[in-house]
């Protein structure tokens, strides 16, 4: 049968009892990856670098608590409950939650919207882009800590993770689905349809919100979906019909195809050409139906 035998070590690298891991610089590349392209799109839209500057703070702090908190109080509430500390002081030891950075990332933006004065829609629909290419690069940052992978597989493509426990535990000498992999492939195309969106038919502007729902089904029905194959990754999860992902992800579902509809629902945007496209994308009004 054959597999790919995954013997990758997470550590980056490591001087004494300190380390580096592969997993924390994933987190930190999708953090500038998005920055960067937040940035390119205040540029495109005439905005003021500080817009940019600023939502690199708002949205990295928002986004990392929102995610350590996220797992601390979904996936192991009781513990951290007891040993409240633990939040700050076992942030090295792992436990970051996509939904809880989700979370986090809106309450960030909200407050990102009022500080700059731009409506809260407009950096919505804007972030979903860069949110399809950070998801991607952290799946691939769970790829090289050996975690979050599915469940048993004959298929070509299977892994082997020698280096995780729960393998060696539960599935050696079998293969297992990489998940990981499954999911940083969906939402690269997430990314590539959102963008081939933004630049090309510019619905963002004609189409407030359509952007921010498209993206918000992208990510969470494709977690939704693949959870079906994936491992628990708690034991309270055993015997679920849904796991803790899927029923957190399915208010993510149920918001994106409101925006949609919502965007689709009212007439069409009529945006005049502008040096400043996200001045003139707040204040345009929706094109007026004459009667005949």
């Amino acid at each position: 049968m054959l597999s790919i035998v995954w013997d990758f070590n997470p550590v980056f690298f490591r001087i004494g009892d300190f380390d580096i891991r592969y997993y924390g610089l994933m987190w930190a590349l999708a953090i500038l990856v998005g920055a960067k392209l937040f940035d390119n799109f205040c540029k495109r839209e005439g905005l003021p670098s500080k817009v940019s500057e600023s939502i690199f703070i708002y949205g990295t702090l928002a986004t990392i608590i929102g995610a350590r908190l996220g797992h601390c109080l979904f996936y192991d509430t009781m513990e951290y409950l007891s040993r409240p500390w633990t939040i700050i002081t076992g942030f090295r030891d792992g436990g970051m939650a996509s939904h809880g950075a989700a979370i986090g990332l809106l309450i960030g933006l909200w407050l990102f919207s009022r500080k700059n004065k731009l409506p809260y829609i407009w950096s919505l629909d804007r972030i979903m882009i860069a949110v399809g290419i950070g998801g991607a690069i952290v799946r691939m940052g769970n790829l090289f800590n050996s975690e979050i992978f599915g469940t048993a597989t004959t298929l070509p493509w299977g892994f082997e993770f020698v280096r995780s426990a729960k393998w060696v535990n539960e599935f050696a000498p079998q293969a297992v689905h990489p998940t990981q992999i499954y999911e940083a492939l969906c939402y690269v195309a997430t990314f590539a349809l959102l963008a081939w969106l933004y630049y090309r038919r510019d619905l963002v502007r004609r189409r407030p919100g359509v952007l921010f729902g498209i993206g918000l089904l992208g990510i969470f029905l494709t977690r939704f979906l693949i959870e079906f194959i994936k491992t628990e990754q708690e034991s309270f999860e055993v015997g679920w019909a849904l796991d803790m992902g899927q029923w957190l992800s399915i208010p993510f579902i149920l918001l994106g195809i409101y925006m949609i509809y919502r965007g689709y629902s009212r007439p069409e945007v009529t945006v005049q050409s502008t040096k400043n496209p996200a001045a003139k994308s707040a204040a345009a009004k929706p094109e007026k139906k004459h009667k005949r």
